[in-house]
This record gives structure tokens, sequence and C-alpha cells, in this order.
């Protein structure tokens, strides 16, 4: 036994640790900000395998994955459904479906949040406002909401397209013009300011000051930090857009922000309580219509444009809003991060590139689906997940040139 231990011992020291996976459980990853801690090899195959297909229904909806289960939204006859696949296969672990509309207006529909799961249960939002908790293993519903019945609450034009998020003991939804705060266990409202219109976009936390969380809230004319316990505003800063799409996450950068939509994009330094934040830059060169960038080493990686003008992926300087490289040929997908790498699913393409200020240099441009391809990529446990609005799902393995 002693021989063992002592072996399993100069092992461990004198052997390079194994890079694990990382589970992908909610919209924006583990830390809620599109990087995920996972390390892409060295070099990359001409072509990544795809290791299975599978078809959820027409919708917007990103993935969560904890484990061997993936979990994703899609409506097909006017019905939504809340899937569980294996990772691994592929093949269906379990199914909840419920009557929702698939409500397209000049775009395909159906749901746009992501499942969001949290110690056993899966959280949703339908664009229609259906908030349910479903039990992970069996697909069980725990609890349900009807929030247009109970509070009457307005649409936006698109209807709710964000993904719920749990603080403690409260699930938040970007639902009505200040948000909604659920009880987890039970699903009760335990706050609402207001029934108006809310944006698209997904609570983000933010710490202004160490052991201090705050949450930003992209509703439809602004962004705010609310606390998270009550839902009242600490402040509020107008932001309006075209239509009132504010659809893209904030991302936070120390206790800075940065807001971007189709107006244009700010980088904000909250001040005092109760005071709007200042103005660190400003510019109108770089426009998240959907999905958020990523920021690594004080660059921001996204994809610039709207559904209905030219697009660039663009690499931006973060502190002082000066664009540094631009790269044509991209549409309105989105985007996330591994490591150093950021991965793109834009056009049906699968596109990965090392995150550098020195300009776009690709190791992988791929072909992976067809159609409209707006919904932001997952890598999660050694695999890239993408789909379509049709709802045609690919599961990529990522592999080293030699396997």
């Amino acid at each position: 036994m002693k021989f063992l231990l002592s072996a399993a011992f100069w092992i461990c020291l004198f052997c390079p640790p194994l890079t694990f996976g990382e589970d992908w459980p909610n919209w924006r990853g583990p830390r809620f900000d599109g990087i995920s801690t996972e390390t892409l090899p060295g070099a990359l195959p001409d072509a990544l395998p795809v290791i299975w297909n599978a078809d959820v229904g027409i919708g917007f909806s990103s993935f969560a994955v904890v484990g061997d289960r993936v979990l994703t939204m899609g409506n097909k006859e006017e019905r939504d459904s809340v899937w569980c696949l294996n990772a691994k296969t592929g093949e269906v672990i379990w199914q909840h479906v419920y009557d929702c509309p698939l409500d397209p207006l000049y775009y395909e529909g159906g749901p746009g949040g992501t499942p969001t799961v949290h110690e056993g249960s899966v959280y949703t939002l339908s664009k229609k406002g259906h908030v349910f908790r479903l039990d992970l293993e069996t697909g069980n519903v725990i609890w349900s909401r009807d929030l247009i019945a109970d509070h009457g609450l307005k649409l936006p034009e698109w209807s709710f397209a964000g993904s719920a998020f749990v603080e403690g003991e409260l699930v938040i939804l970007n639902a009505g013009r200040g948000g909604i705060g659920l009880s987890r266990e039970t699903g009760e409202t335990i706050w609402l300011p207001d029934t108006d219109t809310s944006g698209y976009a997904t609570i983000v936390p933010f710490q202004p000051k160490e052991n201090e969380t705050q949450h930003l809230l992209f509703s439809a004319k602004s962004i705010s930090s609310i606390n998270g316990a009550d839902g009242s505003v600490h402040w509020d800063f107008p932001s309006k857009s075209s239509r009132d799409v504010n659809a893209a996450d904030p991302v936070v950068i120390g206790d800075e922000i940065i807001v971007s939509s189709s107006g244009g994009t700010k980088r904000l330094r909250p001040t005092a309580d109760g005071k709007p934040p200042e103005v660190v830059w400003e510019q109108h060169d770089l426009k998240w219509y959907f999905n958020p960038g990523v920021l690594i080493d004080g660059h921001l990686y996204s994809l610039h444009g709207t559904t209905h003008r030219p697009t660039e992926l663009i690499c931006t300087d973060a502190a002082t809003g000066k664009t540094v490289w631009a790269e044509e040929g991209f549409g309105s997908g989105g985007l996330v991060a591994a490591g150093n790498h950021v991965i793109v699913f834009d056009l049906g393409k699968l596109t990965i590139f090392p995150a550098t200020p020195d300009g776009f240099r690709p190791v992988l441009q791929q072909p992976v689906l067809e159609g409209k391809c707006w919904t932001a990529p997952v890598i999660a446990n050694g695999q890239i997940y993408c789909r379509n609005a049709e709802g045609r799902i690919a599961a990529v393995k990522v592999v080293s040139p030699d396997r």
C-alpha cells in the first residue's frame, strides 16, 4: 500500500495535470461572462467531428450543460418544449411540453431564453411569460407561473427573451420594467416594481464594492443596478435604442460596465448611490444587437451590427472604445470564449481564433449547419453546441489533429 501511495505521489508531482471540462449551467456560463475555463488544444484539425445532431423545434434558445445533460428549448406546432438531451449521444432524457404561440414577427419565432440549472432544478421563461421550475433528473414540474395571467405584464414587441437568474432564494427575470423576483422554493412573487414593458437581456451580477453584489437590469429604455433582494434601484441610466431592442447583456469590467445596443456602446463608471454613472467613453461604431461580446486581456471581441446592416467581427480596446481591428463577412450570430480562444457561430459556420489585438487569425472555419444562426454557441466538457433557427442542433467534439 505504501508503494502504491508513493508511486501515485511521484506521478502527480512530475506528470502534467489533465485539463478537465467545465459545466455551462446557464446563459453566458458559470461566471455570466461568456467565458469558459476550458482550454483548446494547441492545434486543431481542419474539421472537428460532429458527433450527433438533434431537432428541438423553432427558436433561438442556447444551451445549459451540466454533467451528461444538455438543456435547450424549441417550439413545434404552437407548443414549447424544454429538452434534456444526453451530451454523449443526443438522445432524449426527458421533454417538458406546454402550449405557447410560435409568434413569428419578421423572424421565425419560438423561445429565445435559455434554461438555467441550479442545485438540481431547471428554471425557464417562455416568450409569453410561462415560468417553470423542473426537476433536472426527471423533468417533473416543481412549480409553474403564468406572469401575464397573474400580473398583466406588458410584453415587449418581440416578447420575453431573457433567461432566469438565480440569486440566493430568488429567481430574477427581466419581465416588467423593473424586473420581477420570484421565490425559488415556491415560485410566488416576492417583488414586482411595475408591469410596463421590459428589455430582452438577462440579469448580470455586478460587484462595485467588495462584499456587495448588485444586479444589472437592461430594460426597455435604460440600464439600472438593482438590489436583487427587493428590486429597489441603486441607480438608473437612460439607454434608448431602435424599437427598444435592449437585448445584449452588459459586460462587467471590474467596477465599470460596457452596455451596447443598436444605438451604440458606452463604458459606464458608477458613482455615489442614487446618482447615474459617468460615461467613460461612447462610440457608435460598435453595436451589439442580440449577443454581447467577451472581454479578454483588456479587449472586447464581438459581432457588431444589426440584422439589416453590414456586420463585422470586431476587436475593441475596452479602455478607450477604439476599434483595433474588424473583419467583414459575418452576420448576427453569437460568440463565447474558451481560455484565450474565441468561438463564433454565425451564418452556419463555426469559427475559432486566438484572442489577440494583433489581428484576426482563425485556426478553424468549419460549416456546421444551414439556415439562420443567431444563437450563441456553448462550450462545455470538451464539446461545442450550435443550433439554427429551425432547431437543428450540432454537437461538435473538440479534438487534437492526431485524433
